[in-house]
């Protein structure tokens, strides 16, 4: 028969006892001084050495080198109270559970007169002493008070409160604590090593935590587990299995999937610990506790290896990450919403309809109270580190009238989308200005600062907002991007179809440096377009929207890629158009005539535009209008005369324009026309 491991390695000194300083220093110190008091209160959680300090401290007594703090070991009491000695009849253990009445105090009271047998003093220790009755505490409080000179009293209790104050109030009270678990871990490491026993790594810290800082616990767990190992010794999966705690792999991708919202990966967490026959309240148990150590990560920041030191390293490193990518509202919420679900579990008899109650709420955090609001307060913090700000908050510009071939106007397109931008160069006749480039709706133009040799890049000259040198928020890259792809999408579908369109059917996500989003788009005309309208800032604000991620987006030819594409270059103004994002190592050469959004890809329609208002006759100016006329008649009259003015204004091309085609190159033809105009590339040419 093997003997238990609490009961191998039970302390015989006060230097053996772990974890308990505080209470074996100032015995020994009351030995070392000879100021020993006549009954002492051991107080504190099961398995924390009471019972074993009362048997040194009798130990100590009854030495014949002694009283002394550190027993010899050697002599007849010291043998007898040693681990596995047999005894002493002058050291008497009373367990109160069974011997609390008002007899069993009246029997010990007349046994306490008598003097010891063969030793100096007569210890008695009272286990369990808060199950004591009233009356036996009553009965036993006049000799407690005056015992005999060779009389000793140890009170051990798990419930000092229960013990009546006339007796607390003629001890000595010290109370016990749970050892710290880096202590606990260290002591168990060194019981393995005397025990010949392999542990892998990361078994002891699940030992210690079913242990709950208990040194009997945490032995028992030990010894349970080195009973079940074979020649691998302590294994994590098996440790893991027979413990019934959740595995790391599975407490970090549901804590992850809950930080980027994906409900889908969360659910998939859920089902995979059913079918794995993990207790759904013990999961819930773990992932609480999981959140518990990411508030003090995102609390401590760099100092969270000391509070936390029973994890590895690279544990408490995958936990920053975790810990920013949720937001400190977040998991405060989200720490206060499993805890509540895990009081509700308490005799639940559906655990798992009450985890995914749990999990749905999580997801939720725009719910009503004071924790949903901090969540989605943080969530705006976040945003605006990163320097975006969300298309709600931003007032968008009402579209103009665009004129029509017949003299009439077409009225802006209701939409609950924002407005969408009109190229400058499109909607008004040719002027020899440069025409600005395209901006998102609610944007500022910033000017180029001074000195500076390349144009600004198009989100600093299109919102004013610097471009951030980190990376995206929770560590965002181009995978993740790509994962998110689709809800971006979503949210562009809301904001702008012909963008949806254009985007979804011919633009792929290449990369992403925290920085710019690079999209690689089908074919080299469909890249100038999309780098030439406003679909570039559309999807901008999509990610703001969806993601809290501000960068500048670009798209280049996909058969480019990302090695051709400099960053923050752009056409020089001295090609006659205004700097833009790049497209390729080269360049794409300037086209004259209408902006090629113009004519490579024609935008939105809309709605087909009304038929010009007809009179029955022609109307009268507003200055001719007799003055009888009703309020409609003279805003009739108002409307017809701008709209001849308006027709006359389209109509007259006879202004110069930066686009128009110069005379000096007109004689270009062949080669030179499709390389220089079209920007393609001849491969071969036929004579005929």
């Amino acid at each position: 028969m093997s003997i238990a491991l609490y009961r191998r390695y039970r302390p015989e000194t006060f230097d053996d006892v772990i974890g308990q300083e505080h209470v074996t220093e100032p015995l020994m110190q009351a030995l070392r001084t000879g100021r020993v008091n006549h009954a002492y209160l051991f107080s504190g959680p099961r398995g924390c050495g009471k019972t074993t300090s009362a048997r040194i401290l009798a130990r100590c007594l009854n030495c014949e080198r002694g009283p002394t703090p550190e027993p010899c070991g050697e002599c007849e009491s010291c043998v007898a109270l040693a681990r596995g000695g047999s005894g002493t009849v002058d050291v008497i253990e009373i367990d109160a559970a069974s011997h609390g009445g008002v007899d069993d105090a009246r029997d010990l009271r007349e046994r306490a007169s008598y003097g010891p047998a063969q030793s100096r003093y007569k210890v008695y220790i009272i286990d369990e002493a808060h199950m004591v009755t009233a009356q036996g505490f009553n009965a036993l409080l006049k000799i407690v008070e005056e015992p005999p000179e060779h009389v000793k009293f140890i009170f051990a209790t798990t419930e000092p409160d229960k013990v009546i104050g006339t007796i607390r109030s003629r001890t000595h009270h010290y109370p016990f604590r749970l050892v710290p678990p880096a202590r606990l871990q260290a002591y168990m490491e060194d019981l393995c090593g005397r025990e010949g026993v392999t542990v892998a790594p990361g078994v002891l810290s699940f030992v210690v935590r079913a242990g709950g800082g208990s040194v009997r616990d945490s032995l028992s767990v030990l010894d349970q587990l080195i009973a079940g190992s074979g020649g691998d010794g302590l294994t994590y999966d098996a440790a893991a299995s027979l413990l019934g705690f959740t595995d790391g792999e599975l407490l970090d991708a549901t804590v992850e999937a809950f930080a980027a919202r994906d409900a889908a990966a969360v659910f998939r967490s859920i089902d995979k610990v059913v079918e794995t026959g993990l207790d759904p309240r013990r999961f819930v148990e773990d992932l609480l506790e999981r959140l518990r150590d990411l508030i003090v990560v995102a609390a401590v920041q760099e100092g969270a290896g000391q509070v936390l030191r029973h994890l590895p390293e690279d544990q408490v490193e995958r936990m920053r990450r975790q810990a920013a990518a949720f937001g400190t509202g977040a998991l405060s919420r989200a720490a206060d919403v499993v805890n509540a679900g895990l009081t509700e579990m308490t005799g639940a008899t559906a655990p798992r309809l009450q985890l995914e109650l749990i999990a749905a709420r999580v997801l939720l955090p725009g719910a009503a109270g004071e924790a949903g609001y901090a969540a989605r307060l943080d969530r705006l913090e976040r945003r605006l580190d990163v320097g975006g700000v969300p298309s709600a908050a931003a007032a968008p510009q009402q579209a103009p009238t665009m004129p029509t071939p017949s003299g009439g106007h077409r009225a802006p397109p209701l939409a609950p989308a924002p407005a969408e931008p009109v190229n400058a160069a499109a909607a008004s006749p040719p002027v020899p200005e440069e025409p600005p480039s395209p901006a998102a709706p609610g944007a500022a133009p910033v000017a180029a600062p001074a000195g500076s040799s390349t144009a600004p890049s198009r989100d600093t000259a299109d919102t004013g907002v610097p471009v951030p040198a980190a990376k995206g928020p929770g560590g965002l890259d181009t995978d993740a991007l790509r994962r998110s792809w689709p809800d971006v999408l979503a949210k562009l579908f809301e904001m702008r179809r012909s963008t949806w369109t254009f985007v979804s059917q011919n633009a792929q996500v290449a990369d992403y440096d925290g920085q710019r989003v690079l999209l690689t788009i089908s074919t080299s005309g469909l890249a100038t377009t999309f780098r030439r309208g406003p679909h570039a800032e559309y999807v901008r604000q999509a990610l703001i929207d969806v993601l809290g991620v501000d960068a500048r987006v670009e798209g280049v030819p996909a058969d480019q890629g990302t090695a051709a594409v400099p960053s923050g270059t752009g056409l020089s103004p001295e090609d006659g158009q205004a700097a833009g994002p790049p497209v390729g190592a080269t360049a794409a050469p300037e086209i004259p005539g209408p902006p090629p959004s113009a004519t490579l890809s024609p935008p939105d329609p809309g709605p087909p535009p009304p038929e010009p208002p007809t009179w029955s006759e022609a109307p009268p100016s507003p200055e001719t209008a007799p003055s009888w006329a009703s309020p409609m008649e003279r805003a009739r009259a108002t409307v017809a005369e701008e709209g001849e003015a308006e027709t006359e204004r389209v109509a007259d091309d006879s202004a110069v324009s930066v686009d128009d085609e110069s005379v000096d190159d007109g004689a270009d033809v062949g080669v030179s026309v499709v390389e220089r105009i079209l920007g393609g590339t001849v491969v071969s040419e036929e004579e005929r």
